[in-house]
């Protein structure tokens, strides 16, 4: 049996236990035991941050604390939402766009192009939280933070001029709008969660895809593609979150103890990403990767065309929600320019 069996039946024994105390309403945190589902690497920033969440907070909280699995050595990304409504974890991490299918005001961050700085990308971040921690809340979820991740660009085996090149490929997907615009690029899509990305790229299962330099060096991408032309494509967004029984569940000065260090850890998280977008691009080429940086012209006009298409398709099935934020966010950034 592998680790995340033995970790499933354990959290399905253990919930009888230490961690079914958070569940317990006015229970006391002493002894309480909380566990965490993240699907990144130990050596990736979010979840490095997320450790010095914890950290944080099981110090402020004397006699509670957050065990946290990572590397989806728990739950894979797709499950991670879906066990802390359940109560099968009482906290997880997921990246906010995967879950676009539920909800299209989870994936507006996902919409190539839309956000092509940090600038911008803080001003979608707080019209968005709104949307997201009201639906979060009808299902039972307490959202604690938000952090972006580095700008993505494309990873390929030949140069990247223009979106022809990607015509024919086999692309790596990791949400909704990604599947939609592999299709609209004439390639085709396949989702590939990050835990399984070299594996799928040395068995032909994919050849090209667009994510950030952190997760490239998290794979080490270097094994397996050639060249890497950062676009800023999107700056997606991972979310963390709890069940907000369990959280009720706690003691008035632990739920102040984790509502705090989040705070902190959005903050530490969007000064990580922005360093990261620098290191880790960094790290790419002195591992002989090509990186192009500027990217062509012509990419980046097609990446506009396409943007614009998603946009337009994306309003279509938000709704006035998405219509009031979309106005929002251009009206924001018309008053930056």
């Amino acid at each position: 049996m592998d680790r995340r069996s033995l970790l499933l039946g354990a959290a399905g024994v253990g919930l009888a236990g230490a961690g079914v105390a958070a569940f317990s309403s006015g229970a006391a945190a002493q002894g309480t035991r909380w566990q965490f589902a993240t699907p990144y690497p130990d050596g990736n920033f979010h979840t490095q941050n997320i450790r010095e969440f914890v950290k944080e907070v099981e110090a402020a909280a004397p006699g509670f604390s957050i065990v946290v699995h990572s590397n989806a050595s728990l739950l894979r990304m797709p499950e991670i939402k879906r066990g802390v409504q359940t109560g099968q974890v009482q906290m997880g991490e997921i990246l906010l766009s995967a879950y676009g299918n539920e909800d299209p005001m989870f994936e507006v961050d996902g919409i190539p192009m839309l956000v092509t700085n940090f600038t911008q990308a803080r001003v979608l971040n707080g019209l968005q939280r709104p949307y997201v921690q009201a639906r979060l809340a009808r299902q039972g979820i307490t959202l604690l933070y938000m952090v972006p991740w580095p700008q993505s660009g494309f990873y390929t085996n030949t140069p990247l001029v223009n979106l022809e090149g990607l015509r024919g490929t086999k692309f790596r997907t990791f949400n909704a709008a990604t599947q939609r615009f592999a299709t609209l690029v004439g390639a085709t899509p396949t989702l590939v969660q990050v835990a399984e990305l070299a594996q799928a790229f040395a068995t032909g299962v994919v050849n090209a895809m667009v994510t950030s330099a952190a997760t490239g060096v998290d794979s080490q991408a270097w094994d397996y593609v050639k060249h890497f032309v950062p676009v800023g494509f999107t700056r997606t967004k991972n979310a963390v979150f709890c069940s907000t029984r369990a959280l009720n569940g706690l003691p008035a000065a632990t739920q102040a103890a984790i509502r705090n260090a989040a705070e902190r850890a959005e903050q530490r998280g969007w000064d990580l990403a922005q360093e990261q977008e620098v290191t880790r691009q960094r790290q790419l080429a002195e591992r002989g990767m090509i990186v192009a940086d500027p990217a062509p012209a012509q990419l980046m006009s097609d990446l506009v065309r396409v943007g614009n298409t998603m946009v337009d398709e994306w309003l279509q099935k938000a709704g006035p929600d998405g219509k009031a934020l979309i106005d929002a966010y251009r009206a924001a950034i018309a008053r930056q320019a």
